[in-house]
């Protein structure tokens, strides 16, 4: 008798748990290694694996606590069409950077960015390392990013290093980089030419009153 109630238990707890687990939708799960584009990646904890770029209209946003790995090989091509009409300044405009961020659409990694390029809508919060980050992509960085080439960022607090440029509308912190803009600066520019909404200055650059209203 005692044997059939505990078994009767059993089987109703196991029912319940079924039941939460149906409500709980297999892409909320979080899990350990999760791929992108995928219809059944929304949180990681672990290693997030991209393989591919979506395009804004078509991104689902994903929450990684860890790495997220960018391996498009399409993206390789897009610094090099870069660097090709770096001549002066003037082709380092605000608006490659993409538009305003909107968090809710945006990916979030807390943790570490290693990718060849990211050209998906990113908040990275911890440390950047790209060939080339965000082409054509709305992005924040909180923390350090670094690249080879350039960085491109709507939003920079922390650090930004690079060979040849650091662009962003919005920098809290320091750039380093043979070119450096910033529309909106808060911060120390380092690098042989550098312009913020102050001024326009080679070697060392700064600007840390705010604007008046």
């Amino acid at each position: 008798m005692k044997i059939k109630f505990l078994m009767m238990i059993a089987f109703f707890t196991g029912s319940i748990i079924n039941a939460q687990d149906s409500l709980y939708t297999q892409s909320d799960k979080p899990g350990i290694i999760g791929f992108s584009p995928s219809k059944e990646t929304k949180n990681v904890n672990g290693m997030l694996i991209k393989y591919y770029d979506e395009i804004d209209q078509e991104i689902k946003p994903k929450k990684v606590n860890g790495i997220g790995l960018g391996f498009n090989g399409l993206g390789i091509f897009f610094p090099v069409l870069f660097l090709v009409n770096i001549t002066s300044i003037d082709n380092w405009e605000i608006n490659d950077i993409g538009s305003n961020p909107l968090p809710d659409k945006m990916n979030k990694i807390n943790g570490l960015q290693l990718s060849i390029v990211n050209m998906e809508p990113t908040v990275t919060n911890g440390l950047e390392l790209s060939l080339s980050s965000n082409i054509s992509a709305p992005s924040v960085t909180n923390g350090v990013a670094v690249s080879p080439l350039y960085n491109f960022h709507h939003t920079t607090k922390g650090m930004a290093i690079s060979t040849l440029a650091n662009v962003s509308q919005k920098c809290r912190g320091v750039q380093v980089a043979l070119i450096n803009v910033c529309k909106d600066s808060r911060g120390i520019q380092i690098g042989f030419w550098n312009q913020n909404e102050k001024r326009k200055f080679p070697l060392v650059n700064w600007n840390f009153k705010n604007k008046k209203s």
